[in-house]
């Protein structure tokens, strides 16, 4: 869940907005559920919720971007309000963030008590599409091999040094993304001090090193099943961050976190009521090809909880290795 910040600072110069909309969902629209991915955990600068909806701030093609989402009014509408100079194309992305592409008609879960009643309770229920590769890729290289819990404080700390102030009246503290360029010029030690170490920094920097190319590649792509072999070509990109990625990126109905620390046991408890491996949990959604990612988030938003069992990992500081 994405951090909730304080109330928005006053206004002031250059407080209206530089674009707005009003989305209209075609259908129920949960909004949080959807939108939930988007954060890397609770103290991510980029996302903060607030009583009345979302703040996210995005690296656009045309630069910085602060954008406001309203929780659904009513009658079911959605206003949106964006400041900076990529507020824009921000806008413009706010359909696709809430889901308006993710057709979830073809998915029967009927046969199946709690993904039946979860689909019941959470019609609203999307796939948020953000289209920006790089904004998935690097975080997810970040949390590669490492406790959710370090990779979060790792990405917030990198953000706090080298991230832009959010434009317009967002909340204080939040932060967008380094410029590649800016990402490119972290020296290795920097890396090091925020707590990832030399294995993955490397994975950054090979994605950085081709980042413009490697875009226009998974954006070329015919299928989802093409971006995903283009972005598996950088070493140290696998099956795993290829997944996380994508199903940030492009909303992948499909692809799912194999080698997840705890996934495949959730899968497999709350399908069968027994714990299950990757080749297990691949087998028990193998019946829903084509939607099992939307029948993982159908799992994880039933409320159904796998019992952890064994000692927690320990998380390791490797900014003193």
């Amino acid at each position: 869940m994405s951090a909730v910040l304080p109330a928005p600072r006053a206004a002031g110069p250059g407080a209206a907005p530089d674009a707005e909309t009003v989305y209209r969902p075609s259908g129920p629209l949960d909004m949080p559920g959807t939108l939930a991915l988007l954060a890397r955990g609770p103290y991510d600068p980029t996302s903060a919720w607030d009583l009345r909806g979302m703040w996210r701030t995005w690296r656009t093609p045309h630069g910085a971007a602060t954008l406001r989402i309203h929780r659904p009014s009513p009658d079911g509408s959605v206003a949106a309000a964006a400041w900076g100079p990529g507020a824009g194309w921000a806008i413009a992305a706010v359909p696709g963030l809430l889901g308006r592409d993710d057709d979830w008609s073809g998915l029967d879960v009927s046969g199946h008590p709690l993904l039946r009643d979860s689909r019941h309770r959470n019609p609203g229920l999307r796939l948020a599409r953000t289209g920006r590769m790089l904004e998935a890729l690097i975080p997810a290289i970040i949390e590669q091999r490492v406790t959710s819990l370090e990779a979060y404080r790792s990405w917030a700390r990198l953000l706090r040094w080298y991230g832009e102030p959010a434009p317009g009246p967002a909340p204080e503290g939040m932060r967008v993304v380094p410029t590649l360029e800016q990402w490119r010029g972290i020296p290795s030690w920097e890396w090091h001090r925020a707590g990832v170490d030399p294995g993955r920094a490397r994975t950054v920097q090979a994605v950085l090193a081709v980042a413009p190319s490697l875009e226009r590649a998974v954006e070329r792509a015919g299928t989802l099943a093409a971006a995903e072999t283009a972005l598996k070509t950088i070493p140290g990109v696998g099956v795993w961050t290829a997944a996380e990625t994508l199903q940030r990126s492009h909303a992948h109905p499909d692809l799912v976190s194999v080698g997840d620390y705890h996934l495949a046991h959730q899968v497999g408890e709350a399908l069968t009521g027994s714990r299950v491996d990757d080749e297990g949990m691949l087998e028990l959604l193998e019946p829903w090809r084509g939607h099992r990612q939307r029948v993982v988030r159908l799992i994880l938003a039933s409320g159904f909880r796998f019992q952890r069992r064994g000692p927690r990992i320990t998380l390791q500081d490797h900014r003193w290795h």
